[in-house]
């Protein structure tokens, strides 16, 4: 009876250990089956034959532990089986589970931690590439709006003071504040600070390697700062004659006209499609100066703004020409140094004017500070984002601000002025605005574009070969599952 008790417990006692081996199996089976776990490995018992040789206990039960077996191991209570039976079955040590189960949960937490910070990188990228997209927008706006509201002003402060010049003196003396701007943001940013005189030489290199000189300043700045005054003085007294639309579209063929001086002068890389923008821009011009019949004040406005174009372009290729290239600082100091010019020596000219009464205003209180100061602001903006914006980002984006103040200026005509665009100006402006864009295709479009063309063939063509390859591994399968085997043609 005792034994039979014995017999009994021992036998109850293996089949639950079957029962729980079943169960794992059919577990694990399902995990195999699932395209999520498809990673995980399916664990094996080896059982050892009666009367056989038997591994050691660490071989008796073998297994492949994974993320899943774990979670098992976790929630199922530990199988302790004593070695009283003939069979042979080996049990696992507590330890032994423990210290597996401590195993696989630092491989997880490893996986797991690498995971996440490949997840923060990507979460980091893609926050660095938003935020330079902000930054790269809020510049093109910042630019288009600054010479939209420049043009603005200037056509409001006309209803009550009718003073080109002055207002373009009065303007071009705040650019003797460009310099301390950019040294405050020096000051702000700088981990190394320098002394303002130590900073105003280091930048004075921009006019060679003894500095500003009496001479050099002179000389240098002599030229250029007529050439700044003549372009914004057109500028202004288009604007007397034209809409704000038709100016600031004109303007963009100074685009144009600096790779025709630049291809003549410096001998610069001969380009079909800029040659194409330049014919266009010119096509531009003639269609606006024909909206109105080639008479009257259209014709007039047409040649100043094409006049101010033509000395802005003539301006950047003679600073390329003698100056070269320069970093934010020196062109700062260079701008600064424009100012002092127009202070000291253009100051006779609007007083010539004024007491010849070419530019007379009485009295002395009627004139428009606010928006003189207003136009003068909008100004300094603009020429600090253009340098800023050529150092901290492309200079194509600047580019692309300026032509888009002419959707800009048409907008606030069409809106504020109630303004009617003929047909004939409608499409000029547009011409004019294709050309510039034109102008911004670097040297070697025309390479690029080859390289992308071919990028694409390349990645059809392999598109194409593993679609075949997948065609071909499916058919054989088919082919062999029906007991045939089929060699596609290719």
């Amino acid at each position: 009876g005792q034994c039979g008790k014995v017999e009994a417990w021992v036998l109850g006692h293996i089949g639950v250990f079957l029962y729980w081996t079943e169960e794992k199996e059919k577990i694990y089976s399902q995990t195999d089956a699932n395209s999520f776990f498809s990673g995980v490995s399916r664990s094996s018992v080896i059982q050892c034959k009666p009367g056989g040789n038997c591994p050691s206990t660490h071989r008796g039960m073998t297994r492949q532990l994974s993320p899943l077996s774990v979670a098992e191991d976790s929630a199922a209570p530990i199988l302790e089986l004593q070695n009283r039976s003939p069979s042979g079955i080996y049990r696992h040590s507590r330890v032994e589970r423990q210290s597996r189960s401590g195993e696989e949960g630092t491989q997880t937490h490893t996986e797991s931690s690498s995971q996440e910070a490949e997840g923060q990188t990507r979460c980091q990228s893609c926050t660095s590439t938003f935020l330079k997209l902000i930054w790269r927008f809020l510049i093109i706006l910042s630019v288009s709006s600054s010479w939209v509201g420049t043009t603005q002003f200037v056509k409001i402060t006309y209803e009550t003071f009718d003073c080109p010049f002055f207002m373009t003196w009065f303007s071009t003396n705040w650019n003797i504040m460009v310099f301390p701007i950019y040294y405050s943001g020096h000051l702000a940013t700088a981990q190394e600070k320098q002394s303002p005189i130590k900073k105003f030489r280091e930048c004075s290199r921009i006019f060679g390697e003894d500095g500003l000189t009496l001479k050099l300043f002179l000389k240098r700045t002599a030229p250029f700062s007529i050439l700044w005054t003549l372009t914004n003085y057109l500028y202004l007294l288009a604007l007397k004659k034209l809409t704000a639309t038709d100016v600031s579209a004109l303007f963009c063929c100074n685009k144009a006209f600096v790779f025709l001086l630049s291809w003549i002068v410096l001998k610069d890389r001969f380009m079909g499609a800029r040659i194409v923008a330049a014919i266009m821009a010119i096509t531009g011009i003639v269609m606006m100066a024909y909206a109105d019949g080639f008479q009257g004040d259209s014709i007039i406005g047409v040649a100043y703004a094409v006049g101010s174009a033509s000395t802005s372009a003539l301006y950047k290729v003679l600073f390329k020409m003698f100056l070269g290239s320069a970093n934010f600082g020196e062109a700062a100091h260079f701008v600064s140094t424009l100012g002092f010019f127009n202070l000291i020596f253009i100051s006779v000219t609007p007083i010539i004017l004024y007491f010849t009464k070419v530019e007379y205003w009485s009295p002395f209180s009627a004139v428009p500070w606010g928006y003189l100061c207003g136009v003068a602001g909008l100004w300094l903006a603009f020429n600090i984002l253009v340098n800023v914006g050529v150092v901290l980002t492309y200079p194509i984006l600047i580019s692309i601000g300026t032509v888009l103040s002419v959707p800009g200026n048409a907008a606030v005509d069409l809106l504020k002025h109630k303004m009617i665009f003929s047909v004939v100006r409608l499409g000029a402006t547009i011409i004019i605005c294709i050309g510039f864009l034109l102008m911004l295709l670097p040297e070697e479009w025309d390479e690029i574009t080859l390289r992308f063309i071919n990028s694409l063939k390349e990645k059809k063509s392999e598109d194409h070969a593993d679609d075949i390859t997948d065609s071909s591994m499916h058919t054989r399968s088919r082919s062999r599952a029906n007991g045939t085997v089929s060699i596609p043609l290719a």
